[in-house]
């Protein structure tokens, strides 16, 4: 089984709708069933609605404007990221924090007019940790990482970086995930 730790970072606006935001950046590091992380994949996305990057999206989360002008489209991405999620092996989950970034991806599989199916494989931890550390409320990753007394290392708003810390919580807590979810 190849575990799939991934996060999105998408354009975005102070105070502006969710639903037009564009997958800009994908980060994701592939896990084995004896929690070791095997590959990572790190790629940037042009958008297609919203090309240029407000200032907002730029300081949130320090991709610039020439990092997507020089990527290439989403389709061409989400190929490329779908052969590296079954590299070795066809069965594969999706982890996020959170259920966001599988929406995302629905949405920017629609915006692209590309089969979404294969995001139907997920997971999300955020809500699971929250389940089994018995919360109130699901916390978001930097509280969670806070909370294992786990240094965030990177970028925190930065794709691979905050993939790279969600693998740190996913392998501590291997045993208790629930992937039939």
């Amino acid at each position: 089984m190849n575990y799939i730790v991934f996060d999105l970072e998408a354009t975005c606006w102070d105070g502006w709708d969710k639903s037009q935001n564009e997958t800009i950046e994908i980060g994701a590091v592939l896990i084995n069933d004896d929690k070791e992380i095997v590959s990572e994949f790190c790629k940037f996305i042009k958008p297609l609605k919203h090309p240029i990057l407000s200032e907002f999206c730029k300081k949130l989360t320090s991709i610039q404007q020439s990092d997507v002008d020089n990527a290439d489209y989403f389709g061409d991405v989400i190929n490329e990221f779908q052969d590296w999620i079954r590299q070795g092996d066809d069965d594969y989950i999706l982890c996020s924090w959170g259920f966001y970034d599988k929406k995302q991806f629905e949405a920017d599989c629609d915006l692209n007019g590309l089969d979404k199916a294969w995001v139907e494989k997920h997971v999300s931890l955020k809500h699971q940790y929250g389940k089994f550390k018995k919360l109130r409320r699901a916390i978001g990753m930097k509280n969670t990482l806070l909370n294992e007394n786990i240094l965030l290392e990177g970028i925190h708003h930065r794709g691979i970086d905050d993939a790279r810390n969600i693998a740190k919580i996913f392998i501590k807590y291997f045993d208790y995930w629930d992937f039939s979810a």
